[in-house]
């Protein structure tokens, strides 16, 4: 909900709150009486309370009414008439039949009035944020030189046309004055005195030439301040124009939040008396008129804010509508003039305003784009046939290009991303086919069973020279077997040495050679020991692994979704950062607007700087909506309503603290 949601829903809790049953309706304990009971069952009334619930915004959920709405729900209660052709307040709407049913009535105009005042509001409010982004635009025309320049050849061609057409007038009015003398126009008579077409055209011409000269001669502007200047000269204007209308858009939101429906907060039993009765209906029927005279004096920008403030309680006090200057205001049927009232402002005025203010835009505001961007836009329909016949030549590479582009990034995600995705499964699930190896199975066990025959072997074959007997025994073969396992070929080498000292003999007999070969085996079986080794580190870590491989592909692919969605979001895709640095610019001017106000002689906000907290009170709830977690967010909500609330101007300050330093984190 936006900041005007939650106003508009705590008056109309107010107006609930005020007994709008007479007091003479009701019995001792203060319940109404079998009579009114009795009128409240009447169909008309029925339907009267189901209009009134359908005009009510006690809900959260409900939203704020549309115009339409309002003026259909009026209409169908009767109290105003189908058609509004002609406005006449002092007519007589359809008189009750019973007091229950007048209350009522009154009910329903309150609460469409407060309806009415947040559809005022929010136009209000609506109205001044794309002020804020107009004029920060111009002060960026206005204190730049480049900009300005830049400025000033983007509007020249409308001010070529406004000077094109100040000469063509100013040469035909003087061209119709010239021949409409006598003698000399057709009226004179006769094909003597009449001229030929080539010398009007030639005198046309002559008369161009003279205005032309006139106006340089004349525009002494023109002649003393460069073009540049006399642009910048005209963005100064429209900057203050536009901020002109801004502080009386936030000064009637102020007027309308601090003036309108004041009711108050809470009302006991003991307020139900006859004086209080009708001074809520009073005022309802002042915010009425508040709403009237602030939209009709807002759009007068010659006014300053005292001016215009004064100007509006000044027409209220004197309004004639107001029951406090009829003479007789029981004679006159006071809800119907009311809804007639409230469905003229919707339906006249409101139009008339957005109408006003549409044209206020386009004479103040920013260019429209179609001049902003016409040049960048004429250069390149200028260079359109080069481009297109660069496009032509280079048809094959664009092709090949394009056609490269897409078979590189399907081969970049199967490759880098889907590739290692399923490795990275397959080692989470212990597939053997995706084990890191770097050696072939079994390898090392069938090296292994080989050294140990040929050791075995060659202990049987030189038992003398190995254990140092005739022959060998099973047990000790199998002691051989078992160290040969451990590494250990002592037997071997006691061959090595002794054949070492006879090697021509030994080379001859064999077995110095035979020797020699099985410590190349015990040397290959070691490597393989210690490959192995690697191996089971390799696969201890092969997950590790996987996700290196992985880190790349994904890093990429996310940078790429990253740049893009941020490049195809436009403006709903503002980062989070970029959403927070803005929640603390608006902390900034909020805290401006406590700054500024501190110096005045009232503890209480002015009607400007009122309106002013109130708009950038709703583009902070706004940008808070996406920073904030949910729970968070409810603590938010209430400081901003006690920041909003009319407390004085030390507890608002006390709670934009306490925003800044409880939300840092997030804002």
């Amino acid at each position: 909900m936006s900041v005007i949601a939650d106003h508009i829903r705590r008056i109309d809790l107010n107006l609930d709150r005020l007994p709008w049953v007479p007091s003479q309706l009701k019995d001792g304990d203060g319940e109404p009486t079998e009579s009114a009971l009795e009128a409240m069952s009447n169909p008309r009334v029925s339907r009267l309370m189901e209009i009134a619930k359908t005009l009510s915004t006690t809900s959260s959920s409900r939203p704020l009414l549309s115009p339409r709405q309002i003026v259909g729900l009026l209409t169908e209660s009767g109290l105003a008439p189908t058609t509004f052709d002609n406005f006449d307040a002092s007519r007589a709407g359809p008189q009750p039949q019973t007091e229950i049913e007048a209350e009522v009535e009154w009910l329903i105009v309150s609460k469409a009035a407060i309806q009415t005042q947040g559809v005022l509001m929010r136009t209000l409010l609506d109205q001044m944020m794309p002020l804020s982004d107009d004029i920060w635009y111009w002060d960026e025309v206005i204190g730049s030189y480049t900009y300005s320049s830049l400025y000033t050849v983007q509007t020249s061609p409308l001010r070529f046309w406004a000077w094109s057409k100040d000469i063509y007038n100013d040469s035909s009015d003087r061209f119709q004055r010239l021949y409409q003398r006598p003698g000399l126009g057709a009226q004179t008579g006769g094909p003597v005195g009449q001229p030929s077409m080539m010398e009007r055209w030639r005198r046309f011409y002559s008369l161009v030439a003279e205005s032309i000269a006139r106006k340089s001669v004349t525009d002494v502007r023109r002649r003393i301040m460069s073009p540049v200047a006399i642009c910048r000269s005209q963005a100064r204007k429209k900057r203050q124009v536009l901020k002109a209308l801004r502080e009386l858009a936030a000064s009637g939101l102020g007027v309308m939040t601090d003036e309108g429906f004041d009711f108050p907060d809470d009302v006991s039993e003991s307020d139900a008396s006859s004086q209080a009765e009708p001074a809520w209906k009073g005022l309802v029927e002042r915010s009425i008129a508040l709403m009237d005279n602030v939209l009709k004096e807002v759009l007068f920008i010659d006014h300053t804010i005292p001016e215009f403030e004064d100007g509006v309680f000044a027409r209220v006090e004197e309004d004639p509508e107001l029951s406090i200057q009829i003479q007789d205001p029981e004679a006159v049927d006071r809800p119907a003039v009311s809804a007639r009232r409230l469905i003229f402002i919707l339906q006249i005025e409101l139009p008339a305003y957005h109408a006003k203010t549409r044209e206020l835009f386009q004479e103040n505001g920013r260019p429209s784009r179609l001049i902003r961007y016409w040049l960048p836009a004429g250069a390149f329909l200028l260079s359109s046939t080069t481009l297109l016949r660069i496009l032509v030549r280079r048809k094959d590479d664009l092709i090949n290009w394009t056609a490269n582009l897409g078979v590189t990034v399907r081969d970049f995600w199967f490759n880098w991303v889907v590739d290692p995705v399923r490795k990275v499964i397959g080692t989470i699930r212990h597939d053997a086919n995706s084990e890191i190896a770097i050696m072939s199975r079994d390898s090392l066990k069938a090296d292994q069973n080989s050294l140990e025959r040929m050791v075995v072997e060659f202990a049987k074959d030189q038992p003398n020279a190995t254990v140092g007997q005739s022959s060998i025994s099973d047990a000790q073969l199998a002691e051989i077997q078992a160290k040969v396992r451990e590494g250990d070929v002592t037997p071997v080498l006691k061959v090595y040495e002794q054949e070492l000292r006879k090697p021509f003999v030994g080379a001859v007999k064999g077995d110095l050679v035979r020797s020699l070969l099985i410590q190349v085996q015990k040397t290959k079986v070691d490597l393989e020991v210690a490959l192995s080794g690697i191996d089971a580190l390799l696969k201890s870590q092969e997950l590790v692994f996987g996700f290196v491989g992985l880190t790349p592909g994904l890093l990429v692919s996310i940078g790429l979704w990253q740049y893009l969605r941020n490049v195809m979001g436009g403006r709903k895709g503002l980062s989070r950062s970029r959403r927070a640095g803005r929640s603390v610019r608006v902390l900034r001017n909020i805290d401006r607007i406590f700054s500024d106000a501190a110096h005045s002689e009232t503890a209480h906000l002015g009607y400007k700087d009122r309106g002013l907290l109130m708009c950038e009170a709703h583009v902070l709830r706004q940008l808070a909506h996406g920073l904030l977690p949910g729970d968070i967010e409810k603590e938010f909500l209430e400081d901003m309503e006690e920041l909003t609330q009319l407390k004085g101007i030390q507890v608002q300050a006390r709670a934009l603290q306490r925003i800044r330093w409880a939300y840092a984190k997030w804002l």
